[in-house]
């Protein structure tokens, strides 16, 4: 480690030291925008259930449509849980390993100023 890096570059060195996977790439981002696309359809499926429901006086395709709204909110509340689990789940990987890092950190300056204390001799224990 030399003097002229930065806090923040050391930070992304040891990130990568940590093996983190990075939370936009592969499956996640999937997940992510599958609840993004669920959230969205949910509403839209319950306005065509509504307007299916209000176009016709047959209780037979007034039922299809209350099959197709609660379909909406199934898809919305899943879309949800998703888009919450996989927005989180980035959020809170990256903040535990700056959480950990900051940590580290704070360990090395107690130990630091530790062995200064003890070299100069102040060390109450020792008299």
């Amino acid at each position: 480690m030399t003097s002229t890096d930065t806090r923040a570059e050391r930070f992304v060195r040891d990130l990568a030291a940590l093996k983190i996977p990075d939370p936009a790439a592969g499956r996640a981002g999937l997940w992510l925008r599958l609840g993004i696309v669920l959230m969205v359809l949910g509403p839209v499926l319950g306005i065509v259930a509504y307007a299916v429901s209000h176009n016709t006086s047959d209780a037979l395709v007034q039922r299809d449509a209350i099959t197709i709204g609660l379909g909406g909110i199934v898809a919305s509340v899943v879309g949800s849980a998703l888009f919450l689990r996989y927005s989180l789940t980035a959020f809170l990987r990256f903040w535990m390993a700056r959480q950990s890092y900051d940590l580290t950190l704070l360990a090395d300056r107690l130990l630091e100023k530790d062995n200064r204390h003890d070299l100069n001799g102040s060390d109450p224990a020792s008299r």
